[in-house]
This record gives C-alpha cells, structure tokens and sequence, in this order.
C-alpha cells in the first residue's frame, strides 16, 4: 500500500515540530526543521547504514544529501565489507526470526556504507526520514524497490544507536568538529 506524498509529509512535519526547541527561530514553508547543530547538552547521535543495495544502485550520494540538507553534521563515516559476526552483533534482536537468515546473507553480500550523524533530536528524526518502503517522501519510500531491500538502516532509539555505533566504530573515529551553521541556527 502506497501512502500519499501528503500523509508523508505531515507525519514528517509532525515530527519536526515536536523535535524543534520551544521559542527557537527555524520555521519554513513545510514546517519546523531539525537542526544538526546544537549546543552540547542538545546533542545526539545516530546511525545509518546505507545497506548493499543502496550501493550497487549508486544511491549514496542522494542519502547523504538528504541527512546535510536538514542540517545534521557527518561525525563518522567508514565503507566496509560486513562480516557475519558484525551483522549478527548488529541484528541479534531478530536472530531468531524466519527471515534473519535472507538479512545476513543480504548484509554481507557487498559493501555498506555506515554512518554516524549527530545533531538535535537525530535519532528521531532520521527515523521520520528514513519513513517505511511504502512511504512517498521518505528515503525507504523514494529510493527502496522493495520491503526486503530497503535502502538504509536507521537506529530506533537514543540507547539503541549508543549501542549499534559501539559495533560499527571505535570511539577514536567519531570526529569531533564545529560547525559553521551553529551560531546562525541557534544564535549563540
């Protein structure tokens, strides 16, 4: 079932103006945005993989594109062939289930591209991004062409990218950086 451009949209705006501070300035025609620079006590990280097929169908640049346009600041980024023990690590959750089998063969059947972005409210955030497969105006919904291969990998919750980072990098690979835009965006 495909969802209209405009339910898209406004579960997305939903989520942009839950996310944005009260009394802060960052309206535009579609809404509140989330903001990738904030003070140190708004920060958050999260990951995203962009997933083998996201690869091979040379989609990375747009993903990435889309995490810069709504201001969230590239911290880590590596290329790498996933290992079984990795996307186990990663996926252990769903281990278990009839279909982990497909996924792990599907994860490690070329390169991946994972992620670390960090701004105000990422997390949720890039999960409204990242949306469903069957979601217009999302990653998953423009750029998937099926449930099975979905494009990205966004984590679901701040402890749960705490943890998925700690698999996919070392502490030393995040990079610690200013960026330009933060005094424009929050005035400080």
């Amino acid at each position: 079932r495909v969802r209209p451009a405009g339910a898209a949209m406004g579960s997305l705006r939903r989520c942009l103006a839950r996310s944005l501070p009260r009394g802060r300035p960052g309206l535009s025609p579609l809404g509140p945005r989330c903001y990738g620079s904030a003070p140190p006590a708004l920060q958050e990280k999260t990951l995203v993989v962009a997933k083998p097929d996201a690869l091979q169908r040379r989609l990375l640049g747009d993903i990435i594109q889309r995490f810069e346009r709504r201001g969230f600041k590239l911290v880590a980024m590596k290329l790498l062939q996933a290992d079984r023990r990795l996307v186990d690590q990663h996926y252990e959750r769903l281990r278990l289930k009839p279909f982990y089998p497909a996924l792990a063969a599907y994860m490690t059947s070329g390169p991946v591209v994972a992620m670390v972005w960090e701004g105000y409210d990422v997390v949720r955030c890039t999960r409204a991004m990242v949306g469903d497969s069957d979601t217009a105006g999302t990653i998953r919904g423009d750029l998937s062409v099926h449930i099975a291969r979905n494009v990205v990998h966004a984590s679901d919750s701040v402890e749960t990218a705490q943890r998925e980072i700690g698999f996919w990098f070392q502490r030393d690979e995040l990079v610690a950086w200013d960026s330009g835009d933060r005094d424009n965006i929050y005035g400080l």
